[in-house]
């Protein structure tokens, strides 16, 4: 990734991945993106933002408190904004073209990520990235990143840069 990049993280959780783009790339701007939202279908009885939870709601709130603590510093300094927001809520917070590079680990169900897909691809400058985690990786979301993933690729719409290490990084 560019030093200095303008990019997005949807899905931060605790915000380690997060903390290692500050690091790594050292960004001009940083969004993280993530609802904070316990959810309690069925469907996500598996999920850590879901029956994984313990205390629900109350947790969910407790990480993104912690997460503006976290950055508290970088939010001071204009490098990190905080939407705590869906992703397809927040991609209107960003103009195409706008981004150098969109980090994809929200929602895993292959619905989720299509749409993050194709919400975030406009975002992204010509021959940005667009990557992700969980790409191959066996979970409850019944394949949902690989089939999103392979299924983008397929339509013309990126080319792959690489598939390692359960993470996608793909160029637009």
């Amino acid at each position: 990734m560019p030093k200095g990049a303008a990019c997005a993280e949807i899905g931060v959780w605790k915000g380690d991945f997060s903390a290692r783009i500050l690091s790594v790339v050292r960004p001009s701007k940083l969004h993280l993106v993530d609802p904070w939202t316990a959810i309690s279908s069925g469907e996500y009885a598996e999920a850590r933002y879901g029956g994984k939870l313990e205390r629900g709601q109350t947790e969910m709130d407790a990480l993104y408190l912690a997460v503006l603590e976290r950055f508290a510093d970088e939010r001071r300094q204009g490098v990190v904004e905080v939407h705590r927001l869906r992703s397809t809520e927040a991609e209107n917070r960003f103009a195409d073209g706008e981004l150098d590079f969109v980090y994809v680990d929200g929602d895993h169900t292959y619905e989720a990520v299509r749409a993050d897909l194709e919400a975030y691809a406009p975002k992204v400058k010509p021959n940005g990235i667009l990557a992700g985690d969980d790409y191959g990786f066996p979970g409850w979301w019944d394949n949902g990143v690989t089939r999103a993933v392979d299924e983008f690729v397929a339509e013309g719409r990126a080319e792959v840069v690489s598939l390692d290490e359960y993470q996608f990084v793909l160029r637009l």
